[in-house]
């Protein structure tokens, strides 16, 4: 009988023992979060703070905006559907047999969904496309949240692509390299030493014109290569073009946008501020430093040209420091 009960308190020793040591509940969810990730393709944090998760390598892509599109495919990829402003805008030439699905800011979502979409781009910026976030977690379908306005925010996403495409050349070709272009021009401003010209950056309409603000890229860019902005000093510029204010600081250079139409907007330069009899007495405008910028450089995004757009204005403000 004692050797039964001791063989019996043995088993239930190891019975405790074995329990003990057994996966708890936690590290069974932990264990099923792992293996999951471990199927994953490819996971990132998008710029909404969204945690984005591909499965396999995405094959349909949609792209909500034509600056988006356009690194997409500086990334290697391909697209099943773009909106309108990829040829209209920035003319570029899309695979026969990719859809318009849409404008930017009204998107068309059944045309999207017709498509099968495996991943979608989308901005932050776009009022529109963060109302489709509802919808697209209901559908299913993988997507992702970009802001692009400076360099840096190019240069991140162009890596959350390349990885995506697995094309890291096209990384070292379309972000490295254009960086390092970027770097060289504001070091050979660094070394000329000049004193900083003052500028004025203005976005013109047909309807309006008013001085950009601080955080617009042709802003920084400015400010990235040594000059100084006027309206940083004269909040008032940014909702109205007072002639006092620009003749108070006469600025060096004034630099031009133009949106929508571009001759409209010219036009209405022409009968709005520069009709003012004291306009042609500014030092800008006296040194035919008065001048209208490319949109391709400066209103779209540019992209892999982002070293042109820098190496471009450093010509005009300093001829004699960069080639």
């Amino acid at each position: 009988m004692k050797r039964i009960l001791t063989l019996l308190a043995a088993v239930s020793l190891l019975c405790l023992a074995l329990s003990g040591c057994g996966p708890s509940e936690d590290t069974v969810s932990h264990a099923s979060s792992l293996s999951q990730e471990q199927k994953a393709y490819y996971t990132f944090t998008d710029d909404l703070d969204n945690t984005v998760v591909l499965k396999e390598a995405p094959k349909r892509v949609v792209s909500l905006m034509g600056s988006y599109a356009e690194t997409w495919m500086l990334s290697g990829g391909t697209l099943a559907g773009v909106t309108e402003d990829v040829v209209s805008e920035r003319g570029m030439a899309v695979p026969e047999g990719t859809k318009i699905i849409g404008t930017v800011k009204n998107p068309n979502m059944e045309e999207i969904l017709s498509l099968s979409p495996d991943f979608i781009i989308l901005s932050t910026d776009i009022e529109a496309h963060v109302k489709l976030a509802d919808t697209l977690n209901n559908a299913g379908i993988p997507h992702a949240y970009f802001q692009v306005e400076y360099f840096e925010d190019y240069l991140n996403m162009l890596k959350v692509c390349t990885d995506i495409t697995g094309r890291d050349d096209l990384y070292e070709q379309n972000g490295v390299q254009v960086k390092q272009q970027i770097d060289q021009v504001r070091e050979q401003v660094r070394l000329a030493g000049e004193k900083a010209p003052t500028v004025l950056p203005i976005r013109a309409l047909s309807t309006a014109a008013k001085a950009l603000p601080r955080d617009n890229m042709v802003c920084k860019m400015l400010e990235d290569l040594g000059t100084d902005n006027i309206a940083a000093r004269h909040a008032s510029l940014l909702e109205d073009l007072s002639m006092e204010e620009i003749i108070e600081e006469d600025p060096d250079f004034i630099f031009v946008i133009t949106m929508g139409d571009s001759q409209k907007a010219v036009d209405a330069l022409k009968n709005g501020i520069e009709a003012n009899p004291a306009w042609n007495s500014l030092t800008a405008v006296k040194n035919g430093r008065y001048l209208v910028l490319p949109k391709d450089l400066f209103h779209y995004k540019p992209n892999a040209k982002w070293g042109e757009s820098y190496a471009y204005l450093a010509r005009i403000l300093y001829p004699d420091a960069v080639s």
